[in-house]
């Protein structure tokens, strides 16, 4: 990946901060992302401190001017942009009684109409460079397992996912003739810094909820941002993969529940 530019949204923390590392691990330039300049400093310095290329950039992705400025920045700052990868999203509980068209709204705007602002964007600038090879220009969005079924508590979340990863799909094949490629990963449950404080303190299950979330693991651990960063890695190098989507922890339906 050296030389080439990616932006990760939000990659202040958790499994975009682990994205933007292991890109930049492998050379790329990256532009990082946050919500909080607090936040997006600390992690934006510590990579820095490494030794990696990138820079930061702050915003509200429910706003279309920051979308399109945030990819506007990436290439006047980093000189061109390569990967997108579509990571940032709201996580907000609310089954079909308890949540509000503002809530529904909330949600959708970050996660699903936000990457289409921001692929819109990044795509004028990805057909500029068509002479370059494909494994340089692609799309990765960051959706769920909760994309096929989900919680109940968790509809409009799921919902928004579902939705991203039809565009996915339906992204690919409209760009395939410009050799931009476009794939999509399904997270299952990764443990980050957010998912502790939802699980111990939003929910309430205190220190013990990890424990017990350990036994339903089909791998005896949680997933971590590492490894949704690999097989982001995987699919940014990867030339022969284009409308794929990776599921990550994907169980029977009957499970589905106990995945956040």
């Amino acid at each position: 990946m050296a030389g080439q530019v990616a932006l990760v949204t939000g990659s202040a923390q958790g499994i975009g901060a682990g994205i933007a590392r292991k890109f930049a691990e492998h050379g790329a330039r990256v532009m990082i992302h946050g919500l909080e300049r607090k936040q997006g400093e600390k992690t934006t310095t510590a990579l820095q401190a490494s030794g990696f290329k990138v820079d930061l950039e702050i915003g509200d992705l429910k706003d279309e001017t920051t979308c399109r400025r945030l990819v506007r920045q990436t290439v006047e700052r980093l000189g061109r942009i390569d990967i997108l990868v579509n990571n940032a999203a709201v996580t907000h509980r609310g089954n079909i009684e308890n949540t509000s068209v503002a809530l529904w709204d909330e949600i959708l705007c970050t996660n699903i109409r936000a990457p289409f602002i921001l692929c819109q964007e990044t795509v004028k600038f990805m057909k500029r460079r068509s002479v370059r090879p494909a494994s340089c220009k692609c799309i990765i969005n960051i959706g769920s397992v909760n994309a096929y079924v989900g919680q109940a508590k968790l509809l409009a979340y799921s919902a928004s996912k579902g939705a991203l990863m039809t565009f996915t799909k339906n992204l690919a094949g409209y760009l395939a003739p410009y050799r931009i490629r476009v794939n999509q990963i399904n997270p299952g449950w990764v443990l980050t810094e957010g998912e502790r404080h939802v699980e111990s303190v939003a929910e309430g299950k205190g220190p013990a909820w990890l424990k017990a979330a350990l036994k339903t693991r089909p791998f005896g651990r949680m997933l971590y941002p590492e490894d949704i960063a690999r097989a982001a890695l995987f699919l940014a190098s990867n030339e022969l993969l284009t409308g794929a989507v990776l599921d990550y922890e994907q169980l029977p339906i009957g499970t589905l529940p106990e995945i956040i």
